[in-house]
């Protein structure tokens, strides 16, 4: 275990995790100890400059967002609590941490340049194209149909969690994209108060969080969001595992939140779990298969068709046809392809069958595994 990992620990013990914290996010970030989360998802005021009130065509009332909290005397103070929020963030956010940002056309463009500014490295933007977006009523301009997501590691080198096949699990097996068509929050997932209005009127779809904390997070990860609202991020967070921190200086939205994540049930362990890149996985050289004796030094190696063999060296190496190297270039060299994976290409004979030597190599990740949760 590293320094860093070992002072990584000691940070989690004691943050105040899977609590939702009252007051202004700012001060709290600077409280919190530093570099101690692994991501952040930040929902912050959008800056709508809304001026009077919007009517439908039959003279209904549009409930826009004109709440107090969205209220700026101009893009000046609108710069400066950006950038005040985004250091604090910054600040506790661990060194391969990442993160997301949601905004609209009125403030996602300064959100961005602060992030470039402060030194946060853009990942991707992604579009959340809303499925049901509300129309625009005066006709005056295009509907309104998406907003902007910032995806940022820490800095230009970090190692940040991307779970690429767990992502292109969720898109039926295809690559996702950088465009997501989601609805907003309507029906028994809007929230309302007492009075049967909303209780927030940027409530954010859970959709939305789950494909984000699945895509870019781990179990047992702690999450901070510190426009917590009425709880969107905390509550999907329960339900996969990770911890959160929230922070919200509303009482109202504080109230509804902690409701709303007491009645969440966490998925068990075997729900949790997702497929894993195989970048990800341990590195097993061919060499060490020789070494522990799963294959030994003359043994032949056949390809899937059985076009080609070559005999296994005591270096981890193959000798096939005069050529040499390594299961990868032996492979790539007999079938004339510019490159070849040995694990998948190559097979050994045991009882009749044939048996591709992955086989090997994943029980030997098996053990590493095991290996690893045993030091743990």
């Amino acid at each position: 275990m590293t320094k860093h990992d070992t002072k990584s620990r000691a940070a989690a013990r004691t943050l105040p995790l899977n609590q939702i914290l009252a007051g202004d996010c700012i001060e709290i970030m600077n409280g919190l100890p530093e570099s101690s989360v692994d991501l952040i998802f930040a929902d912050p005021p959008y800056n709508l400059q809304l001026r009077g009130d919007l009517h439908r065509p039959d003279n209904s009332k549009v409930d826009a967002v004109d709440d107090h909290w969205d209220q700026f005397s101009g893009f000046a103070a609108y710069d400066r609590f950006t950038r005040d929020w985004l250091a604090a963030a910054r600040r506790v956010l661990k060194p391969d941490g990442a993160i997301w940002v949601i905004g609209s056309y009125h403030n996602i463009f300064r959100v961005g340049a602060e992030l470039q500014n402060q030194g946060f490295w853009i990942l991707n933007d992604v579009v959340w194209r809303k499925a049901n977006p509300m129309p625009n009523f005066r006709g005056k301009r295009l509907t309104n149909a998406h907003e902007t997501m910032i995806w940022a590691s820490k800095t230009e080198g970090a190692k940040y969690t991307f779970n690429y096949e767990a992502l292109k699990s969720l898109n039926e097996g295809v690559q996702m994209r950088s465009d997501w068509v989601l609805p907003i929050c309507t029906g028994g997932e809007r929230l309302k108060d007492a009075d049967g209005a909303k209780a927030h009127p940027t409530q954010k779809p859970e959709a939305l969080l789950h494909r984000i904390l699945v895509g870019s997070t781990n179990p047992g990860d702690v999450v901070l969001d510190p426009f917590f609202g009425t709880g969107t991020t905390g509550a999907v967070a329960k339900m996969l595992g990770r911890d959160f921190i929230g922070i919200e200086r509303e009482e109202a939205y504080r109230e509804v939140a902690e409701k709303r994540i007491s009645r969440v049930r966490r998925f068990d362990s075997e729900a949790l779990a997702t497929i894993r890149a195989k970048r990800a996985e341990p590195r097993v050289p061919f060499g060490q298969v020789v070494e522990r004796g799963m294959l030994r030094p003359g043994e032949e190696l056949y390809s899937l068709n059985n076009r080609h063999k070559a005999k296994v060296r005591a270096d981890g190496s193959l000798i096939g046809n005069d050529v040499k190297g390594s299961i990868h270039q032996v492979g790539a060299a007999l079938e004339g392809a510019p490159s070849c994976n040995g694990w998948t290409y190559w097979h050994f004979r045991r009882e009749g069958r044939m048996v591709p030597i992955d086989i090997l190599r994943q029980q030997i990740r098996a053990e590493m595994e095991a290996e690893e949760g045993r030091a743990h």
